[in-house]
């Protein structure tokens, strides 16, 4: 599953779908909004997308990485908006037979979607200045 959304990401919910009986290894990622960026204070962040472009990415993300492990069941999302200090913009979850395909398939999909989903980030910080954040640093 995946999804670009305005709302709260209902990670409880996702959580509990990855809970199959065959599966020994359910890995997730939270990408949470931080206070601070480059050395300045954070004091707001909003992400921008062009929504349909972005599903058609993430899904292909996703299909690849179906193709690459035996993987049982995923979710990749993603918010937009404005997001508060605290909130988790970006979810991955997977889960597999196995600790380390789910590991491996996790951290793929988070990377990938830095790189590649046209997402955009605009932070505006405490001493007023603002700026769009481009590309992946980390």
């Amino acid at each position: 599953m995946i999804d670009i959304t305005e709302n709260v990401i209902p990670i409880g919910k996702y959580h509990k779908e990855l809970c199959l009986l065959d599966c020994g290894g359910i890995v997730a990622f939270e990408g949470r909004i931080r206070n601070h960026n480059d050395g300045k204070e954070v004091k707001d962040l909003s992400y921008e997308c062009y929504k349909p472009m972005g599903l058609k990415v993430l899904d292909e993300i996703v299909q690849e990485a179906y193709k690459k492990w035996d993987i049982k069941k995923s979710f990749a999302i993603h918010r937009i908006g404005n997001i508060p200090l605290g909130e988790i913009a970006v979810w991955v979850g997977v889960a597999s037979h196995h600790r380390k395909e789910a590991f491996e398939v996790c951290r793929f999909i988070i990377d990938e979607i830095k790189q590649k989903v046209p997402i955009w980030k605009y932070e505006t910080y405490t001493d007023g200045s603002k700026s769009w954040i481009e590309g992946c640093k980390h």
